[in-house]
């Protein structure tokens, strides 16, 4: 059963926006949280934004703090990442996540019970 889908990921130049879009099957209840990761080629998985699913607390990691915009729309079981002012940098692969125990200040990888697929975001100078 496929818990999480992304989609919204691209290529586009430096400077400029994208957006990314996550469905998730069930959301996390009282206590969870939504997050994204990144995973670039060579480099460990990072988690880089998470949201707290019935305050709608906010983190992001200092690597796209101010650019970065996560939010949710909890009725339509959706979290969002606006991406503003990208850089070279921030190519890569986007993989959403769901933690039942609310592990997303920072995300960390072992406290996510639910991974989407990811979605590839290329930036070009």
């Amino acid at each position: 059963q496929v818990h999480l889908v992304e989609c919204g990921g691209g290529s586009v130049q430096a400077g400029g926006s994208l957006r990314l879009s996550c469905a998730a099957f069930t959301y996390p209840e009282y206590g969870g949280c939504m997050a994204w990761f990144r995973q670039s080629p060579g480099k460990k998985r990072e988690g880089i934004a998470g949201i707290r699913a019935e305050s709608g607390q906010t983190y992001y990691a200092d690597s796209v703090k101010g650019r970065f915009t996560i939010s949710q729309d909890s009725a339509k079981n959706t979290v969002y990442l606006q991406m503003d002012t990208l850089k070279v940098e921030d190519t890569a692969m986007y993989y959403c996540a769901s933690s039942t125990g609310g592990y997303c200040f920072p995300p960390v990888e072992y406290g996510i019970n639910y991974w989407g697929e990811g979605t590839l975001v290329n930036i070009s100078s």
